[in-house]
C-alpha cells in the first residue's frame, strides 16, 4: 500500500483530519468519501494510480478522526468545511475533486457555487437524491422533533474482525483483508474495550430540510468544470436513493454542460472498493483526456 500521512486543521470550529498521500508538491487530486466512510476508504484506488498526485482525502465532520459537530449536522456545513479546506490545499488554482455518494452530492452543489475552484469533477453515484413534495415537510420536521429527545446511539461490536464482517455483509464484494484495512479506520476502540464505529450516532438522524432537486439543477446548471458520472454496474443502491425515472435522470443529465459518464464493471456503489483499478483508470483518464 502507498504510505499515507494524517494532517490536523483548525476548520470552521472543528478538528479537523485529512489523509494524504505522495509529495505536497505534486499535483493535487481532492477525494471526498459518502456517509459512514471514511477518507481512508480510497486506500485501494490511491494504490493504483499511475500518476504523482498530492491527494487530500479529509473525514467529514463527525467520521473518522475528525471532531464531533455540537449543534447537529447541516448539509451546507459540508460544503463551508470544503471552501476551507480548499484554502489550505488548493489555494490559488483549481483542482480536481472526486466525490463519492454523499460526497458527490456535496461537491455537485460547491461546483455551482464555487466553479472557479473545480478543474475537473467526477461524481461516483453522487448525482442527486430523489425529488421530495413540500407537503412532506411537516411530517418529516416532526419526526425531526422526536429524534431530537432521543439519544442516537450506533451498536458496539466485540473486535475489529466483526466490524470487518459487517462491510462484507454490507459489500459482498469485499475480500477479507480489504475489510480487515477498512474496519481498523471505519471504526476505533472504546475504553471499555468493545468496539465503536467512528462516526457520530447523530448522522443516522433524519434531515428536517427536504432534497429540493430544483435548487440542485440551478447548481449544476453552473459548473463550467468537465463532469465524469461513475456509476457501478450494479447500481441497486442508487435507485433506492435517487429513483429510476428516466425522465427525471434525462434532465439532471441535461443539467450538466460538459457530460461524460462511464459503468465500472461488476462493481456496486462501493466501487472504489470493487473494483479499484477501474475506478483509478476512468478518474485519471478523464482528467488527462
Amino acid at each position: 500500500m502507498k504510505p499515507s500521512q494524517s494532517q490536523f486543521h483548525d476548520i470552521r470550529g472543528l478538528r479537523y483530519h485529512v489523509r494524504t498521500w505522495g509529495p505536497a508538491d505534486a499535483p493535487p487530486l481532492v477525494l471526498l468519501h459518502g456517509w459512514m466512510d471514511v477518507g481512508a476508504s480510497f486506500q485501494f484506488a490511491v494504490d493504483e494510480l499511475q500518476r504523482d498526485w498530492f491527494v487530500v482525502a479529509p473525514d467529514w465532520r463527525g467520521f473518522g478522526l475528525t471532531q464531533w459537530a455540537t449543534d447537529g449536522y447541516w448539509f451546507l456545513d459540508y460544503l463551508g468545511d470544503l471552501d476551507a479546506l480548499l484554502d489550505i490545499y488548493s489555494p490559488d488554482a483549481p483542482c480536481p475533486i472526486v466525490g463519492h455518494s454523499m460526497g458527490g452530492n456535496i461537491v455537485n452543489l460547491y461546483a455551482g457555487a464555487r466553479p472557479a475552484r473545480v478543474s475537473h469533477l467526477v461524481l461516483a453515484e453522487g448525482f442527486g437524491l430523489k425529488a421530495t413534495q413540500p407537503a412532506k415537510s411537516p411530517e418529516r420536521i416532526g419526526r425531526w422533533l422526536d429524534e431530537l429527545k432521543t439519544e442516537a446511539q450506533l451498536r458496539p461490536y466485540a473486535n475489529f474482525g466483526e466490524v470487518a464482517e459487517r462491510l462484507m455483509k454490507n459489500n459482498p464484494r469485499l475480500a477479507r483483508d480489504k475489510a480487515d484495512f477498512l474496519a481498523q479506520h471505519w471504526a476505533r476502540r472504546r475504553d471499555d474495550g468493545t468496539i465503536e464505529l467512528a462516526a457520530d450516532p447523530r448522522h443516522k438522524q433524519v434531515n428536517p430540510v427536504l432534497y429540493r432537486i430544483e435548487e440542485a439543477l440551478a447548481s449544476w446548471e453552473r459548473i463550467t468544470a468537465p463532469v465524469l458520472w461513475l456509476w457501478g454496474e450494479n447500481h441497486t443502491d442508487l435507485k433506492r436513493w435517487a429513483g429510476d425515472d428516466p425522465v427525471d435522470w434525462q434532465r439532471r443529465r441535461a443539467a450538466f454542460r460538459r457530460l461524460t459518464e462511464v459503468t465500472i464493471p461488476d462493481a456496486g456503489h462501493m466501487m472504489h472498493h470493487d473494483q479499484p483499478r477501474a475506478f483509478a483508470r476512468a478518474i485519471e483518464d478523464f482528467i488527462h483526456a
